[in-house]
């Protein structure tokens, strides 16, 4: 009889310096034992990298993964990170196409994600290399187009962009069935975050959606479920929410 795969539940945490790092750290460490992975987005506009980032969390945490900008990469020049993972023993990555950043433009030639899965994945074999899957920002058909193209290239599995709708999850993951999956899932609490979610995000909240942490704890705890009967992974973003007091009774 085949072994059923554990879910992996993973927290994102904003790597804005050490100190609050290692404080967002301890809590979750202190509150939530069933967590092994923490996965760090890079975000240029503060002083520490993702990739450092995640030096700091192996001190609380046995898994990692940074999440990688495809568009600070030049496909001039050589894969310089390589290095800097293997350093750190990083054994995962996340692979964005990331936001321009207009202090410090993009260089030229910079790659596009396809081609940064592909040089990682050639540079370094033995890494897990996961891409992002957004089901908001076009219709189902073409982000499914391109999730293969994805896969194609070398990608391991995905990252999803926040989900808020049980049926939208479901749908995913019969077209994606037997492909490692982490959804992404966040609590959305406010009337101005919402419209943040529609705008920039093009979310389509479903009809029964309440912006107040009592509904998103419920879709939390739902969506942790249909995680682990689905034999897929998730991961939770807490942005301003304070992580205990989202998760706090729903994760172990």
């Amino acid at each position: 009889m085949q072994k059923p795969l554990a879910t992996r539940i993973s927290i994102e945490l904003v790597p804005r310096d050490a100190t609050a790092l290692r404080e967002e750290l301890g809590a979750v460490q202190a509150h939530f034992r069933s967590v092994r992975l923490i996965n760090l987005p890079d975000l240029p506009r503060f002083p520490l990298r993702s990739w450092d980032g995640c030096a700091i969390a192996r001190e609380f945490f046995p898994d990692t993964i940074p999440h990688i900008r495809a568009i600070d990469l030049s496909l001039d020049q050589p894969l310089e990170l390589v290095a800097t993972l293997r350093r750190l023993a990083i054994q995962e990555i996340l692979v964005i196409t990331g936001d321009v950043n207009p202090d410090h433009p993009p260089p030229t030639n910079a790659c596009t994600v396809l081609q940064a899965i592909r040089r990682f994945k050639e540079a370094m074999p033995e890494l897990r290399v996961y891409a992002a899957l957004d089901p908001y920002r076009q219709g189902l058909q073409q982000e499914y187009r391109y999730l293969q193209q994805k896969l194609e290239a070398g990608a391991d599995g995905f990252f999803t962009q926040p989900f808020f709708d049980l049926h939208l999850m479901a749908m995913y993951a019969e077209l994606l069935a037997g492909i490692p999956l982490f959804w992404g899932v966040a609590p959305v609490t406010t009337e101005s975050s919402r419209g943040y979610w529609e705008k920039h995000n093009r979310v389509l909240f479903p009809r029964h959606f309440v912006p107040t942490l009592a509904w998103n704890r419920q879709f939390a705890q739902q969506a942790l479920a249909f995680a682990r009967e689905s034999r897929t992974h998730i991961y939770f973003m807490p942005i301003r929410t304070n992580v205990v007091d989202y998760l706090e009774g729903i994760l172990s």
